[in-house]
């Protein structure tokens, strides 16, 4: 199966600029997969996913999204898309309702009704499944404006998962969101990707959310400095450790340095595992230990590296 997404040198410098703010960005992207860019602010994140959602036109390079070349075929690929920015797109004088059925409309999912009630029986089954899975019950009758920033956004996810789309991009979903309503948002995708095998392609900064993903690209100065599985990128850039501390911390010096095990200082004392067996490492040590903790490394830990490194 051809990959949902496909990014080829991609390259987009803004007028008057001196650099590219993206500059040679090639990926795949699987279909059914689920895929998350990642990257500090003016890194050319924003910017390659408003090109690869059309909204953007890139310098050169080739974008293919669903099969269709977002650059000359930006119509065709719109219908096959679903998609969630970082600022709000609806507007705040009709009923959350009516935002979610003028969208149903110019895709064409329906007819046109001037009325919930006279809208089709499916139409209005859709409204109240979503509406109820993202907790918004009776709400989704009340005008926008009325609205916090954590139900535009539940808002918006409704809206974009109203045609089915093929490809779902979500940039900073789930901003604005509290705990709850965060959790149950990603039940609730996990759930379309499980049944109707959407694409997800996410750009967060909250790091958890990317711990599941099936590639992790990071991106920095408009280029791509890693990509892989969450595991491979923690593996390639962070590494797992041991703190260690004791009563008598001089002994416990002197024992690290007579076994060749380096170490860090601070309180406790660090000490890189590098491949080696933490057990081993510990079982080496007779001095009596006060403090044992195995770090093991996120990706926030790895993302955190790439981010402060000055010569990445």
């Amino acid at each position: 199966m051809p990959p949902a997404i496909s990014v080829e040198n991609l390259v987009k410098r803004y007028r008057g600029a001196e650099t590219n703010a993206v500059d040679g960005v090639t990926f795949d992207v699987e279909s059914g997969s689920f895929f998350v860019l990642l990257g500090p602010n003016g890194a050319g994140k924003t910017t390659t996913i408003s090109i690869v959602t059309t909204t953007l036109v890139p310098t050169s390079g080739r974008v293919i999204i669903a099969g269709y070349d977002a650059i000359h075929d930006a119509a065709a690929v719109r219908r096959e898309v679903g998609i969630i920015f970082q600022r709000p797109s609806l507007d705040q004088n009709l009923t959350a309702e009516e935002n979610v059925r003028f969208h149903a409309v110019l895709y064409g999912l329906y007819p046109f009704r001037p009325t919930y009630g006279l809208m089709p029986r499916a139409y209005r089954d859709q409204v109240e499944e979503l509406a109820s899975v993202l907790q918004l019950g009776d709400e989704i009758f009340k005008p926008v404006r009325t609205y916090s920033g954590g139900m535009k956004r539940k808002l918006e996810i409704i809206r974009s998962l109203i045609h089915r789309p093929r490809v779902l991009f979500l940039d900073e979903p789930t901003v604005g969101l509290d705990p709850a309503s965060r959790r149950n948002v990603w039940e609730y995708i996990r759930n379309v990707r499980a049944t109707s095998g959407t694409t997800v392609f996410l750009t967060t900064h909250y790091l958890d959310e990317a711990e599941s993903a099936d590639e992790v690209c990071i991106i920095k100065r408009g280029k791509i400095i890693t990509r892989g599985t969450p595991d491979r990128v923690k593996a390639d850039l962070a590494a797992q450790y041991l703190l260690v501390d004791a009563a008598d911390r001089d002994a416990l010096r002197s024992e690290l340095r007579s076994h060749a095990i380096p170490f860090e200082e601070g309180e406790p004392l660090r000490i890189p595992v590098d491949g080696r067996s933490a057990h081993a490492i510990l079982r080496s040590i007779e001095t009596p230990l006060t403090v044992v903790q195995t770090h093991l490394p996120t990706l926030e830990d790895a993302y955190l590296q790439i981010v402060e490194r000055d010569d990445a």
